[in-house]
């Protein structure tokens, strides 16, 4: 349903994307993540056919982004990574603006996504909140019952209660069939949502993958406090488990242990040998996810 081939685009800085290849299948969801300025919304514009490739091609439903973007439109919802709305325009206004643009006669799913994320569409936009206009941008690129999505930070300025009902709203969109491209920073948001991921850094994708090995490759830090730090330090380097500051950090406080998905169980047995006075958990995020990609990077130019 969207396909990149060997895509490039570049501007004049010498930034963009660069031979970027990836498709994604009718019926699932494709995470598409990376750290500000990586390209994400490049590669969307790209595909909107707001931007021509320099090299390469891209389609969705078999057609040229470039040379055909009028009737890809027709099937596509789209959310912006910033929404811009028409000046003087109220949002229910703008809403029979599009219904009318695009021919649409049920306005059912329109009410439906309304009532869902609790907005009240009368009145200027220019007067909403952010939230609010995040809000009219999802109900306008879904009230037309679109077959393909392509949602760029779709949760920007929304709470969290709206952020789970939107994430419910994908979910839902993802069982009647739909082809979601998601770009998004939050790691729960791509976990329940997405069947596979792609990082990109530098205008370069970095990581293929699908959700449940990207879950698992999650470091996860426990932050343990012992009885007696010195022996729990020894007992988990001794199986292999990396301790934040090493040991002479350890000593005193709390020993902080990096745990990855598939080692919980051997971590679990490890700690279960000594005695554990408190014990705390931080999952690692999409951002820590990100700077260790970076990291590696400069290690082997180091090397």
């Amino acid at each position: 349903m969207i396909k990149l081939d060997n895509v490039t685009l570049t501007y004049p800085s010498g930034k963009g994307i660069f031979d970027i290849r990836f498709e994604v299948k009718e019926g699932t969801v494709m995470g598409y993540l990376g750290p500000n300025g990586a390209g994400k919304t490049t590669t969307i514009r790209a595909l909107l056919g707001f931007m021509k490739p320099d090299s390469g091609s891209c389609s969705v439903i078999g057609r040229d982004c470039w040379t055909d973007p009028v009737s890809i439109q027709r099937s596509l919802g789209y959310i912006p990574g910033e929404i811009s709305f028409p000046d003087g325009m109220n949002g229910d206004e703008f809403l029979d603006f599009l219904s009318e643009m695009r021919g649409s006669k049920d306005l059912s799913k329109r009410k439906d996504l309304l009532d869902m994320l609790e907005l009240d569409p009368k009145g200027r936009i220019r007067k909403f909140s952010k939230g609010m206009k995040q809000k009219l941008g999802i109900v306008a690129a879904l009230m037309h019952d679109p077959d393909i999505l392509v949602l760029d930070e779709p949760t920007s300025g929304l709470d969290p209660l709206m952020q789970k009902r939107f994430v419910e709203l994908i979910l839902d969109e993802k069982r009647k069939g739909k082809t979601i491209l998601l770009s998004s920073h939050i790691f729960e948001e791509v976990e329940k949502t997405c069947d596979e991921v792609i990082i990109i850094k530098d205008g370069r994708i970095v990581m293929f993958s699908d959700s449940a090995s990207l879950r698992n490759s999650r470091r996860k830090a426990y932050q343990i406090r012992t009885g007696n730090n010195s022996e729990a330090v020894s007992l988990l380097v001794s199986a292999g488990f990396e301790i934040d500051g090493g040991r002479n950090d350890a000593e005193n406080g709390v020993i902080t242990v990096y745990v990855k998905g598939e080692d919980v169980d051997r971590f679990v047995k490890t700690i279960a040998s000594f005695e554990v006075v408190d014990i705390d958990l931080k999952t690692q995020s999409l951002e820590d996810v990100f700077l260790s990609l970076y990291a590696r990077d400069a290690e082997r130019v180091v090397k």
